[in-house]
C-alpha cells in the first residue's frame, strides 16, 4: 500500500503549499491515494514488484522516500525526471543476505537531478560494472551518500566534484582495497562509514585531518597495523569503531583527549598492553568495548572516574583484574557489564547492588569463590541476561523474582558450572533460558501444567525430580539445562504438553522408569538426549513422529527389543547412539535406506545377531560406524570401502550446534548484542584403548569399530579406500588371512586394533607409512616375520601389542630374527625381490624403443636437412679414407718386419 505525508519534519521541506491534485494508482490494483503538493513526501510501507513508473511525472516533487518497501524488479528511469528532487530514499525494506535485491544497474537517469542532496540507494544490486561514480559525479549539491551492500566498485580516481559531502556510507561492499585517496577530498565529512568491505594496509593520514568528524566506522575490515594514533587528532569524533580487525600494540593514551567521544569500539583485535587511565577522563562516554583482546594489568576505580555516563561496559577474554574497594559506588548507572575471563572475585562484587538499571550481566570463568548475596535479589530482578557459569559459586540459588514493571518477559539465566546446592522449588518467572547444569542441585524438577502457555524449546535435566512449575506465572521457558546435577525419578509427564520443545537432555542422571510415549507430540524437537541413566522398556513407536530430530541419544540405557520401524521416519538424524543396552534382533536395513543424513551411527554393546545389512554402504555422509560388542555374524562387507564419508582426507567443518531461538536477534535490536543460546551435539567413542567424549572435536572424528564380534572371512582390501580414517578396529572377531599389503593408505590413522583374531602371514612393511599411529595392537594372531622397523611405528615400543604371535621376531619379542633367516626373512623381502625384477624388466624393455626413437630422429634429421647428410656422409668418407690408410700403412710395415 502506498501511503502520502507532507514531510513536514524533513529539513528540506519546510513550506506547506500545495498546487495540483495528482490521482495515484498503486502498481497491480492497490489503493488509491490522492497526492497534494509541490513541496512534499512520498512515503512507502509495502509496494509489491517494482516502483510504479508514473512517480516520474511528479516534476515538483522535491522528497521521495521509498524506504521500506519491497520491489525486486529494475528501478524504473522515469524517477530522471524529477529534476527538483532534493530527498531521494530507495532503501528496500529486506535489504539482508537472503534477500531478492532489486536491480539498479544503470544509473543514468540520477545524473539529471542535480538539486539532489540527500541519496540512499542501500540495498540495491548495482553490480560491479556499472560506473556509479561518474553519475554521482555530477551531483554537485549532495550531502548524504548511503551505498550500503551495493555489491559497487571502488573507482581509483584522485578528486571528486560532490566535495559538499558530510555522510558517506560505502559499508558491506567487499571491495578488499586500500582506503581510496579521493575520500580526502571530502573536508566536510562528518561521518565515515566503511565497515564490512576487506580494506587494509595503512590508515591514510589524510583520514586525521578530516576535522568535522564525528562518526567513523572501520570495522569488519582487514586492518593489521598498529592502532593509528591520528585519529587523535579528531576533535569531533563521537562514534569510533575499530572492531573486527587486527589492530595491534597499545590503546593510544591520547584517545582521552576527545572529550566528546560516547561510543568507543575496540572488540576482537590484538591489542595489547594496560588500558590507560586517560579513557576516565571521557565523560560524555556512554559505550565501551573492549572485549576479545589481549590486554593485561589491573583495573582501578580511577579509571571510571569521570565516566558518569557510560552505560555499556565490555571486557570479557582479556587478562584483566578488577580491583575495587567494597565500598566503592561507581560514577555511573550501567545497563550490561561483561567481565568474562576476567579475574573479579574472589568475592561477589558489592558495587553491583548500585547498579539499578543492569539488564545484560556476564561475568563467567571471573574467579569468583562466593555464595549469592542477599540484596543481589533486587539486582536480579530487573535483568535481562544473566551469565555467572564457571565459577566457585556456593550455597542457595536466587530466587529469581522479577520485577513486572520492568516489562521483562524472556530472560536468559546461565548459572552452570557452579557449586549450587539444594533443590529447585520452582522454575524462575519470565526465563526463556535456564541453564543451571553441572552444579549440585537435588529435589523435584517443576512441572508445566499446560495453563500457562509456555514456550519450552529446551531441557537438559540431568539427577533428582523434577520440580513443580506454578502455572500462574505465565513462563515463556525455551531452555532448560540442568543437566549433572542430581535429579532423580521417572521422566515426568508433563513434558509432553509443551509443543514447542526444541531439546530434551537427561543425561547423566538416575532417571528410572519407561520413556513416555507422549514424547513422540513434540513435534519441533531437535535434540533427546537421555543417555546414562536407567530407563527400561521398549523404545516407543510415538518417535517415529519427530520429524525434526536431528539427534537421538539413548545409550546406556535399559532398553531391550527391536529397534521399533516407526524411526524410519527421522530422515533428518545425524546423530543415532543407541548403545550399551538390550536391544536385540538385527541391525535394521532401514537405517541404511531411509536415514541418509546420518553422520555418526553407534550401536554398541547390544544384542543384535545376524550379518551387517550391505544397506549401511548407502550412507553416504558417514563419518563413525561403532557395532563393537554385539553377536554379528557373517563377514566384513566389501562396500564398506564406498563410505564416502570416512574416505575424505580433509576435515569437513560440519556444525554441530542448534541454534534455538529468535531471541538473538530481538537482542540485537534492542541493545545490539548477541545472545544466542546453542546446544553443542556430543558422542562418546573408543579410541586409542580408551573412551573419549568429543564434542567440539567432532568433526576431527573418523572411526570403524566392529570388534568383539563373531565375524568371520578376510580383511577386504577395500576397506584401505577409507583414507579419511582415525581409528580402525577389528579386533576380538574370527578374521583370518593376512593383514591387507596396502594398510599404509590409511595415512591418517591414529588407532589400529586388530588383536584377538586368526590373522596370519607377515605384518606389511606399508604399515612404516602410518606417520600418525600412536596406538596399535595386534597382539593374539598367527603373525610371523620381522616386526617393521622405520619411522612412527619404530616409537611404539611395548612388547604387549605384538604377544600372542609366536611367530614374531625383533627388537619388542623375545626372538630374534639372525640365524633363523629361512623362517624370518625381512617383512620386506618378497615386496623389494618383486620390485627389482619389475625394475630389471622395465630397463631391458626401455631398451628397443629407446634405440629405434634415437636411430629413426637420426635418419629423419639426415632425410629433412640437405646440410646435416652432406657433412654426415662427407664425415663417413674422411673416417673411411682414415681407416683405410692405416690399415694399409699397418701392413706394410708387417710385411718389412718379416721379409727383412
Amino acid at each position: 500500500m502506498l501511503h502520502v505525508s507532507k514531510a513536514r519534519g524533513n529539513p528540506f521541506f519546510r513550506s506547506n503549499k500545495v498546487s495540483r491534485t495528482v490521482s495515484m494508482f498503486c502498481h497491480h490494483g492497490a489503493e488509491k491515494n490522492v497526492v497534494t503538493g509541490t513541496e512534499l513526501g512520498v512515503t512507502v510501507e509495502m509496494v509489491m514488484l517494482s516502483i510504479p513508473e508514473f512517480l516520474g511525472s511528479f516534476e515538483r516533487l522535491k522528497y521521495l522516500n521509498l524506504s521500506g518497501a519491497y520491489f525486486s524488479m529494475a528501478v524504473p528511469y522515469h524517477l530522471g525526471n524529477l529534476s527538483r528532487l532534493q530527498y531521494l530514499d530507495l532503501r528496500p525494506k529486506f535489504s539482508g543476505w537472503d534477500s531478492l535485491k532489486p536491480i539498479m544497474n544503470d544509473l543514468r537517469w540520477v545524473s539529471s537531478l542535480s538539486l539532489l542532496r540527500y541519496l540512499d540507494l542501500s540495498g540495491n544490486y548495482i553490480g560491479k560494472h556499472t560506473d556509479w561514480f561518474h553519475q554521482v559525479n555530477m551531483l554537485p549539491s549532495l550531502l548524504t551518500l548511503n551505498l550500503e551492500y551495493c555489491d559497487i566498485n571502488l573507482p581509483f580516481v584522485k578528486s571528486v566534484n560532490f566535495t559538499s559531502l558530510n555522510s558517506l556510507d560505502l559499508s558491506l561492499n567487499n571491495f578488499n582495497s586500500t582506503i581510496p585517496i579521493w575520500l580526502s577530498n571530502f573536508t566536510g565529512l562528518m561521518h565515515l562509514n566503511l565497515n564490512g568491505n576487506q580494506f587494509h594496509g595503512k590508515i591514510p593520514d589524510f583520514i586525521g585531518m578530516l576535522s568535522s568528524l564525528a562518526s567513523i566506522d572501520l570495522s569488519s575490515n582487514s586492518f593489521e597495523t598498529s592502532m593509528p594514533h591520528l585519529l587523535c587528532n579528531l576533535s569531533s569524533l563521537v562514534h569510533l569503531d575499530l572492531s573486527w580487525n587486527a589492530f595491534s600494540g597499545p590503546i593510544p593514551a591520547r584517545l582521552g583527549i576527545l572529550s566528546r567521544l560516547e561510543d568507543l569500539y575496540l572488540y576482537d583485535n590484538k591489542l595489547s598492553g594496560n588500558i590507560p587511565t586517560s579513557l576516565g577522563k571521557l565523560s560524555k562516554l556512554k559505550n565501551l568495548d573492549l572485549s576479545y583482546n589481549y590486554l593485561v594489568g589491573i583495573l582501578f576505580e580511577t579509571h571510571f572516574t569521570k565516566l558518569t555516563n557510560l552505560n555499556y561496559l565490555a571486557l570479557s577474554y582479556n587478562s584483566l583484574a578488577l580491583n575495587f574497594s567494597s565500598e566503592w559506588i561507581p560514577p555511573f548507572q550501567l545497563q550490561a557489564f561483561y567481565a568474562s575471563s576476567c579475574n573479579i572475585g574472589p568475592r561477589f562484587p558489592n558495587w553491583f547492588q548500585t547498579q539499578k538499571n543492569l539488564r545484560w550481566l556476564h561475568i563467567s570463568n571471573s574467579s569468583i569463590r562466593d555464595t549469592i548475596p542477599n540484596w543481589f535479589e533486587n539486582t536480579l530482578s530487573h535483568i535481562v541476561d544473566l551469565k555467572l557459569s564457571n565459577n566457585q559459586i556456593s550455597g542457595k540459588l536466587p530466587q529469581f523474582h522479577v520485577n513486572v514493571s520492568n516489562q521483562i518477559m524472556d530472560r536468559i539465566l546461565r548459572l552452570n558450572s557452579n557449586k549450587f546446592e539444594g533443590s529447585l522449588a520452582t522454575f524462575p518467572s519470565h526465563v526463556k533460558f535456564l541453564d543451571l547444569s553441572d552444579n549440585l542441585l537435588s529435589g523435584d524438577v517443576p512441572k508445566t501444567d499446560g495453563t500457562m502457555n509456555p514456550r519450552l524449546e529446551t531441557i537438559n535435566l540431568l539427577s533428582g525430580h523434577i520440580p513443580r512449575i506454578d502455572g500462574t506465572l505465565n513462563l515463556n521457558l525455551e531452555v532448560v539445562n540442568l543437566s549433572k546435577n542430581r535429579f532423580t525419578g521417572s521422566i515426568p509427564l508433563h513434558l509432553c504438553k509443551v509443543p514447542s520443545i526444541h531439546v530434551i537432555d537427561l543425561s547423566q542422571n538416575k532417571f528410572f522408569g519407561r520413556l513416555p510415549a507422549c514424547l513422540g507430540n513434540l513435534i519441533n524437537l531437535i535434540v533427546m538426549d537421555i543417555s546414562n541413566n536407567t530407563i527400561t522398556g521398549v523404545v516407543p513407536s510415538s518417535l517415529g513422529s519427530l520429524k525434526g530430530l536431528n539427534s537421538l541419544h539413548l545409550q546406556n540405557n535399559r532398553f531391550r527389543g527391536d529397534i521399533p520401524l516407526s524411526l524410519q521416519k527421522l530422515t533428518a538424524l545425524a546423530t543415532l547412539d543407541l548403545g550399551n543396552n538390550l536391544f536385540m534382533g538385527n541391525i535394521p536395513f532401514w537405517m541404511g535406506e531411509k536415514l541418509s543424513n546420518l553422520r555418526f551411527l553407534n550401536l554398541e554393546s547390544n544384542k543384535f545377531t545376524s550379518k551387517i545389512p550391505l544397506q549401511l554402504c548407502q550412507l553416504y555422509y558417514l563419518r563413525y560406524l561403532n557395532l563393537a560388542h554385539n553377536n554379528i555374524t557373517g563377514t566384513i562387507p566389501r562396500c564398506f570401502g564406498n563410505l564416502s564419508g570416512m574416505t575424505v582426507t580433509s576435515v569437513d567443518y560440519i556444525s554441530f550446534e542448534y541454534e534455538l531461538s529468535d531471541l538473538e536477534e530481538h537482542l540485537r535490536d534492542t541493545m545490539g548484542m548477541s545472545s544466542g543460546y546453542y546446544y553443542e551435539e556430543n558422542i562418546l567413542a573408543s579410541m586409542k584403548g580408551i573412551q573419549l567424549l568429543y564434542t567440539k572435536t567432532m568433526p576431527f572424528l573418523t572411526s570403524l569399530d566392529l570388534s568383539s564380534n563373531n565375524i568371520k572371512g578376510e580383511i577386504p582390501d577395500d576397506l584401505m579406500n577409507l583414507r579419511g580414517l582415525k581409528s580402525l578396529n577389528l579386533s576380538s572377531n574370527e578374521l583370518d588371512g593376512h593383514i591387507p599389503m596396502m594398510i599404509g593408505d590409511l595415512t591418517l590413522i591414529e588407532s589400529l586394533d586388530l588383536s584377538m583374531n586368526m590373522l596370519s602371514g607377515r605384518i606389511p612393511q606399508s604399515l612404516i607409512r602410518l606417520n600418525f599411529l600412536s596406538y596399535l595392537n595386534l597382539s593374539f594372531n598367527n603373525l610371523f616375520g620381522a616386526i617393521p622397523i622405520g619411522n612412527q611405528i619404530q616409537s611404539l615400543d611395548d612388547p604387549s601389542i605384538y604377544k600372542g604371535n609366536d611367530g614374531l621376531c625383533g627388537p619388542l619379542v623375545s626372538r630374534t630374527c639372525e640365524g633363523n633367516k629361512s623362517l624370518y626373512d625381512d617383512v620386506g623381502e618378497d615386496e623389494d625381490q618383486d620390485q627389482d625384477e619389475s625394475e630389471g624388466l622395465m630397463f631391458y624393455a626401455g631398451i628397443g624403443p629407446g634405440f629405434f626413437v634415437g636411430f629413426m630422429g637420426l635418419v629423419g634429421s639426415l632425410h629433412f636437412m640437405k646440410r646435416w647428410r652432406v657433412a654426415y656422409f662427407k664425415m663417413l668418407e674422411i673416417v673411411y679414407d682414415l681407416l683405410i690408410v692405416s690399415m694399409l700403412v699397418n701392413v706394410g710395415h708387417l710385411k718389412r718386419a718379416f721379409f727383412l
